[in-house]
């Protein structure tokens, strides 16, 4: 079962929090692995993705018609989120990420228990949508700790993507307009603290380190890079398609392996 949504929002609050402390003395003009974004475009996309989704769980009437129109140009719509703020100071661009984060997230709370909130994949929950920014979040923090050349420590938090990228098993199929395989997977992950995570049911599974497991279902790391262990042909087939995010199936990450 996932965690109750004040639990949830602490949790997307400190995924957050770790990201401003890594980029508040840094170049912000630094390149990220994401082709063509530098670590301010990279911010500049989270405040912009935070302000549309206070507007979907607030005024989803509002979003859906935006929804329609960005749909007719979705690389044209996430292009003027960031020019929109390459005119900013750091001051002015780090002050309004955080105001539009805290009104977020003060929203996601205030969403009346059973709302299924709009969104750029399926409607979801507000637990689930809370889920959904922090893996946004963890997945293009990842782009601006390599970008940094840095390593950060992989959290508790990492669960909560586990939980998601299962979930979406589905979804990443049905995204390249594939049909998943009928037989169920599960996951028996390392999580950082040395236990081990299960979730779902099924002979097939996908074993190995949490983290690498959330690296896959993001795209920040290519499967080859992974010490993720298929056991099955679905499993094994699910790691070649795996995404837990919204939008179409991206181009993912060159192996780092010779």
């Amino acid at each position: 079962m996932p965690p109750p949504l004040p639990a949830l929002l602490d949790d997307l609050r400190a995924e957050q929090a770790d990201l401003r402390a890594l980029v508040a003395d840094a170049d912000l003009d630094t390149p990220t692995p994401a082709k063509g974004w530098d670590v301010r475009d990279t911010v500049a996309h989270l405040a912009g993705t935070d302000v549309e989704a206070l507007k979907a769980a607030t005024r989803p009437e509002e979003f859906l018609a935006g929804l329609a129109e960005a749909a007719k140009d979705v690389e044209g719509f996430l292009t003027l989120q960031l020019t929109a703020r390459r005119g900013l100071s750091r001051e002015e661009l780090m002050a309004q990420w955080q105001v539009s984060f805290d009104t977020m997230v003060t929203a996601f709370a205030d969403v009346p228990a059973g709302t299924k909130v709009p969104w750029y994949g399926p409607p979801m929950s507000p637990a689930s949508f809370a889920t959904a920014r922090l893996m946004e979040y963890w997945a293009h923090g990842q782009d601006v700790v390599d970008a940094f050349g840095a390593v950060r420590a992989p959290t508790d938090r990492l669960r909560h993507l586990c939980h998601l990228g299962l979930r979406t098993r589905g979804f990443a199929y049905a995204n390249r307009g594939l049909t998943a395989p009928d037989e169920p997977v599960a996951l028996e992950l390392t999580a950082p603290d040395g236990s081990t995570w299960s979730f779902g049911e099924g002979a097939q599974r996908v074993t190995g380190p949490a983290l690498d497991f959330c690296l896959l279902v993001t795209q920040r790391r290519h499967r080859d890079d992974l010490a993720l262990v298929a056991h099955g042909d679905a499993a094994d087939d699910w790691l070649d398609v795996a995404q837990c995010f919204a939008g179409p199936p991206g181009p993912g990450r060159q192996p780092l392996k010779a």
